[in-house]
């Protein structure tokens, strides 16, 4: 294709961002942690959904340091 005398045409690269979500908060994982429907059959963990939400403020701050944990590291991996 040399039409106009064009021998070589440069091709760069344009990265594609994705769009970052941003960290939930405590009180978004505490909403949560409250909609998770009792006697539902168990995830991957064979967490039973009643233990998370029996769970005093330090076991629902863990969960939540551990979400943001878990999307960090996602996010170094991608």
């Amino acid at each position: 294709m040399n039409v106009h005398g064009i021998n070589y045409v440069r091709q760069t690269e344009i990265p594609i961002a994705e769009p970052q979500m941003p960290e939930p908060g405590a009180f978004e994982v505490e909403m949560a942690i409250e909609k998770l429907k009792r006697l539902k059959s168990l995830g991957n963990y064979q967490i039973p959904a009643e233990f998370i939400k029996a769970g005093d403020r330090t076991i629902r701050s863990e969960i939540h340091k551990l979400i943001n944990s878990v999307l960090k590291e996602d996010e170094l991996t991608k």
